[in-house]
């Protein structure tokens, strides 16, 4: 597993749950799933950080 393959690897998690070809035109998708998820986890660091 590839650096890139690591960090997409939620996105194409769901996108395999829901039978999308991530790879495809619904590549989207991952983009969407991968932006809220380290936009949460990102969030929560900074929120432990400034605390």
């Amino acid at each position: 597993m590839t650096l890139s393959e690591a960090f997409l690897w939620p996105g194409t998690k769901v996108c395999e749950h829901l039978g999308v070809d991530p790879e495809g035109e619904a590549g989207l998708i991952r983009w969407m799933v991968n932006t809220l998820v380290y936009l949460i986890i990102s969030l929560a660091v900074v929120w432990i950080v400034v605390a």
